[in-house]
C-alpha cells in the first residue's frame, strides 16, 4: 500500500533531484545538445567568479532575515489581537488570512502594478496626500527595490504566523491566566511566563520551516522585478531561473541548485537537531 505513494515521490522528487546535481557537473546548454560532456566544477567555478552570485547570496540572507523576522512580530501581534472572541471576528480573520491562499507570483504581479512609477496606485495616493511630488519608481530605483520586494513578501507572509500562532494560542487553558491574574501577574508577566513557554514548540517550528520556505520563494520577486533592475534584487532562486531564461545554460543553473540544496540540507540538519535537542528538554 505504500509502494504507489513512495514509487511517486521518487519519480518527482528523487529522480529530478539526481538528475539535476549530475547535470551540475556537465557542460549542458541548448546550444550543445550534441556535445553534452562532464566538466567537473566548472559551472561552480563560473558561479562563484559572478559579481551577481554573490549579489544574490547576500540578498538571500538579507531576504530571510528582515522577511522573517517581520512576519514573526507582525503575525504573533494580530495572533494576540484575534486570541479573544469578537463580533466579526470570523469575517475579519478571512479577510486577513486570504492573501496567503493565493500565489505568490500573482501577488507580486498585483504589486508591481500598485508599486509602478507611473500609474502605480500607491504613488497616485502619495501624490494626492502632498507627500511626494511625483512618482516613485519603486521597482526601477535599487535604493527602493529590495525594500519593496522584502515589503510585500512580508505582507504576504504575515497570516501564516498569525494563523499557526493563533491556533496555538487557542490551546492555552484559560486556567492558566486566571491563577497569574490572582497571584497579581499582569499582561508581561504573563505573555513571558505562560504565552510564550507554553506554545514555544509551535513557535520553534514554524520559524525554522519559514525560514526554508522563505529562502526557496522566488514569486513575489520573479512577479514584481525578475531580479531587477540590474540584479538588484536578485536571491539564489531568481538568480537560477534567470540563468535558464536569459543565457539557457541549464548546468550553471543545476550549479546553483545544488547550492541551495546543499545550504537547505545543512539547515534541516540544524533544524533537526534543535527540535530534538527541545524533545529531550535541552531547551
Amino acid at each position: 500500500m505504500l509502494f504507489p505513494t513512495f514509487a511517486i515521490i521518487v519519480v518527482l522528487t528523487y529522480y529530478p533531484t539526481i538528475q539535476g546535481a549530475i547535470l551540475a557537473f556537465k557542460d549542458y546548454s541548448v546550444f550543445n545538445f550534441q556535445n553534452i560532456h562532464f566538466v567537473g566544477f566548472t559551472n561552480f567555478k563560473s558561479i562563484f567568479e559572478d559579481p551577481g552570485f554573490a549579489i544574490a547570496a547576500w540578498n538571500t540572507i538579507w531576504w530571510i532575515a528582515f522577511s522573517v523576522t517581520l512576519q514573526f512580530i507582525l503575525g504573533f501581534a494580530l495572533a494576540l489581537l484575534m486570541r479573544k472572541p469578537f463580533k466579526g471576528r470570523g469575517l475579519y480573520a478571512g479577510i486577513v488570512f486570504y492573501p496567503w491562499a493565493l500565489s505568490g507570483f500573482a501577488i507580486g504581479i498585483l504589486w508591481s502594478w500598485l508599486l509602478n512609477g507611473q500609474f502605480g496606485l500607491i504613488n497616485d495616493i502619495l501624490i494626492k496626500m502632498h507627500i511626494v511630488s511625483h512618482g516613485i519608481n519603486f521597482l526601477a530605483n535599487p535604493e527602493y527595490a529590495f525594500i519593496s520586494v522584502i515589503a510585500v513578501n512580508v505582507w504576504y507572509g504575515i497570516p501564516f504566523f498569525a494563523i499557526m500562532i493563533l491556533a496555538a494560542l487557542q490551546s492555552i487553558p484559560n486556567s492558566l491566566y486566571e491563577s497569574a491574574e490572582i497571584d497579581g501577574a499582569g499582561f508581561i508577566m504573563k505573555f513571558f511566563h505562560i504565552t510564550i513557554p507554553y506554545i514555544k514548540p509551535t513557535l520553534v517550528s514554524t520559524v525554522l520551516l519559514r525560514i526554508i520556505w522563505v529562502m526557496n520563494f522566488p514569486d513575489i520577486i520573479y512577479g514584481m522585478t525578475r531580479g531587477g533592475p540590474a540584479g538588484m534584487t536578485n536571491i539564489l532562486a531568481t538568480y537560477m531561473i534567470n540563468i535558464v531564461y536569459f543565457e539557457s545554460d541549464y548546468s550553471k543553473a543545476s550549479a546553483v541548485g545544488l547550492v541551495i540544496i546543499s545550504a537547505l540540507s545543512l539547515y534541516t540538519l540544524f533544524y533537526l537537531k534543535l527540535t530534538s535537542s527541545y524533545e529531550m528538554g535541552e531547551l
